[in-house]
């Protein structure tokens, strides 16, 4: 039995580490894959099971919530079918930051995830690693300021300009949020760690390095730090900045082992900026998911080609989409598996 070093459960033996050495740049006998999507959105069997339920008991029942998880800092959120996450009293003025939860509070509130996080690395069974996640903090105070999705992000954005100050107060006080949140979800038995920075592309190089990289680089560091105080071994972190192909030379140095891409992104020539200090993580058009099983198979060999055999985890360049068919899913993972061993036989 494999003991997590933080509390009395003990953890089945992993089975399947490739996604893990691949992460830490070590050499696997094939390329690892794995998608991104709420089960919520994708998966039918999963949406008749909490069709009947509402989204937030669902969240608070470990036995139903195994990958779903919710964060809010004494905001009201509501979810919008169809639309997401929704703050129906968003922070308009800085003195609206004074009715934000202390960070320190928020953590203690979180034990519903935690436990989902433990009940699924159990029933896992060891055959694949566990991944936890969390938003980062731009992309959170997108949210919170915004109300929920912008195709612009104009109101957020004007708080970087008209309240610099604030703006960085409010940051300041996700990232603290974070940093335990990330650190308590290793405690409960996640494996792997990956950050979405998911409105990236809405800030320029300059509002980016100001604004956004700052904190990736200290949630990375501090939660660093925090595994090691609590006696945690140390996990791999992943930095996914959707459209911030402009920041990729910071973000691979940002004290992340992986940095995921997204579609935009031509592999090649995000090898040869990031160089082989970190491993990558892509970066297949989801769309390309709607062509034939034929046709993913010859994408799919392609992108695998113009990463190379190592320090490389396959990848969709975001996630999946509601109506896409498993089917084609899988023929998108056998593809993966298929060609990466036999690129590494030639």
């Amino acid at each position: 039995m494999e003991a997590n070093g933080s509390g009395p459960q003990c953890f089945p033996e992993l089975k399947n580490d490739t996604f893990l050495r691949a992460a830490w740049g070590e050499e696997t006998d094939y390329t690892p894959v794995w998608c991104m999507r709420q089960a919520g959105r994708y998966l039918p069997e999963f949406r008749e099971t909490r069709a009947n339920q509402d989204f937030f008991s669902t969240c608070r029942s470990p036995e139903a919530c195994c990958e779903l998880t919710l964060q809010a800092l004494g905001m009201e959120v509501t979810m919008v079918p169809g639309k997401g996450p929704s703050f129906p009293e968003p922070l308009r003025e800085e003195q609206d930051l004074e009715r934000l939860r202390d960070p320190a509070v928020v953590a203690s509130e979180l034990g519903y995830v935690f436990q989902a996080i433990t009940l699924t690395r159990k029933r896992l069974a060891g055959r694949v690693p566990l991944i936890g996640f969390a938003g980062a903090p731009w992309t959170l105070m997108t949210y919170m300021i915004e109300g929920g999705g912008s195709s612009t992000m104009a109101q957020a954005k004007r708080w970087l300009y008209q309240k610099p100050q604030a703006s960085h107060q409010l940051l300041h006080i996700l990232t603290d949020t974070l940093v335990p949140y990330l650190v308590g979800q290793v405690a409960a038995g996640a494996q792997a760690l990956q950050l979405f920075e998911s409105h990236a592309g809405h800030l320029g190089p300059q509002l980016f390095n100001k604004f956004a990289l700052p904190y990736i680089r200290d949630i990375a560091k501090r939660v660093k730090a925090g595994l090691q105080k609590a006696g945690l071994a140390p996990v791999p972190m992943i930095i996914f900045a959707k459209d911030g192909h402009f920041a990729l030379d910071e973000l691979a140095q940002a004290g992340y082992e992986v940095v995921g891409l997204d579609w935009t992104m031509t592999p090649k020539k995000a090898r040869e900026r990031v160089g082989k200090t970190v491993t990558l993580q892509g970066n297949l058009d989801p769309c390309a998911l709607y062509a034939s099983e034929e046709e993913i198979g010859q994408l799919v060999q392609q992108m695998l080609d113009d990463f190379g055999p190592q320090r490389y985890i396959a990848n969709l360049g975001h996630g999946l989409y509601p109506d896409m068919d498993p089917e084609h899913v899988g023929a998108f993972v056998d593809a993966v598996h298929r060609h990466s061993r036999l690129l590494r036989k030639n």
